[in-house]
């Protein structure tokens, strides 16, 4: 039985990420690597209470230092951990990261298995699901059974308890058997979604086509689907609903690392959506406004190492929105003088 209710349950893995103190090198060159919790479903667990909103994550973790260390990291996190398990004969899985001289990262993984790919459908908390306003979670728990059976049983309760159902990929090919695999998995669930967030690379992956082509980026849509977002990075994101479409501006920032960002951009979007989604889906103003606050934080992701701790809060999302109205005011009162 659940104490308490999320208005966001988060469902997926969480992991370690190593990531280079040095960027620009491979993996073996690398003289060493920071220690940084990571894992999508959970970054956004944490990006929605570090933004003053109630989360809850569902994941199992191995008997291990490294999976103790991690729920304690989403209980400092004040992420409701109600819906955590432990594996005995499974490890935690673990990451190592490649950060070109951009920000942009690579992975290698070690989870083969882990525990967090061996989540049953009895290990779920579905009194926590159940309660929950959003249900969140990504493509990874798909690969392999049993987790994928769990996944599915979860969506479904959520589902039928009326949660607002919202998907983020994650497209991450090495943990598929192949592209082909990987591909199939992540569109097998794509019609049970109400809210859709993909980044242009992964429509570029999932169409095979054209990422900057609306009607490319339009074959995603489907009956049914409330809102489709597509991230471009720095520049912004777009945005599709069934009666308006638009695009935001991004923001620009000195990139670290750019692990998280998308990850801080949904959890700044549901921290919106979980007040009154209603309202956000169905008002161009207040969606732009919440996506207006989702590009910061994704962009004061990157500044940092790290998904979690390069993680904004409400503050600090707000001033750089602020302070790059500031400029873009004097830039164009310059230009008129």
């Amino acid at each position: 039985m659940s104490k308490s209710s999320s208005d966001v349950v988060c469902f997926g893995e969480m992991l370690i990420d190593f990531v280079p103190d040095v960027a620009g090198v491979s993996l073996a060159e690398s003289p060493g690597f920071l220690k940084a919790p990571g894992g999508a479903p959970a970054n956004v667990a944490c990006a929605i209470t570090k933004l003053g909103g109630s989360s809850a994550f569902i994941g199992k973790f191995g008997d291990d230092e490294f999976g103790h260390m991690l729920v304690d990291v989403l209980k400092t996190n004040g992420v409701n951990t109600e819906g955590v398990c432990f594996d005995k004969d499974a490890r935690t899985a673990l990451a190592f990261v490649t950060l070109k001289k951009d920000g942009e990262r690579e992975f290698m993984f070690y989870r083969n298995p882990s525990a967090d790919m061996m989540l049953r459908e009895s290990d779920l908390n579905m009194d926590l699901i159940k309660q929950a306003k959003i249900f969140h979670y990504g493509s990874i728990s798909l690969i392999t059974e049993p987790c994928r059976s769990a996944h599915m049983a979860a969506m479904k309760a959520a589902r039928e308890a009326g949660a607002l159902l919202s998907y983020d990929p994650n497209v991450r090919l090495p943990l598929w058997p192949s592209t082909e695999a990987c591909r199939e998995g992540i569109l097998s669930i794509w019609t049970s979604a109400d809210v859709i967030k993909v980044s242009d690379d992964e429509v570029e992956f999932l169409t095979q086509g054209d990422p900057y082509d609306e009607k490319n980026v339009l074959s995603l849509w489907f009956d049914g689907l409330k809102l489709l977002l597509v991230t471009d990075g720095e520049k912004g994101c777009r945005y599709f609903t069934k009666n308006f479409k638009g695009a935001v501006k991004g923001y620009s920032v000195k990139t670290v690392d750019t692990t998280g960002a998308g990850d801080a951009f949904i959890g700044s979007f549901l921290t919106a959506a979980a007040e009154d989604y209603l309202i956000v889906l169905n008002s161009e103003y207040r969606l732009r406004e919440a996506l207006r606050m989702a590009n910061a934080c994704g962009a004061i992701c990157t500044t940092k190492k790290g998904a979690i701790p390069g993680l904004p809060d409400k503050a600090a999302g707000q001033k750089l929105m602020f302070d790059t109205s500031l400029r873009n005011i004097a830039s164009d009162f310059a230009r008129a003088f």
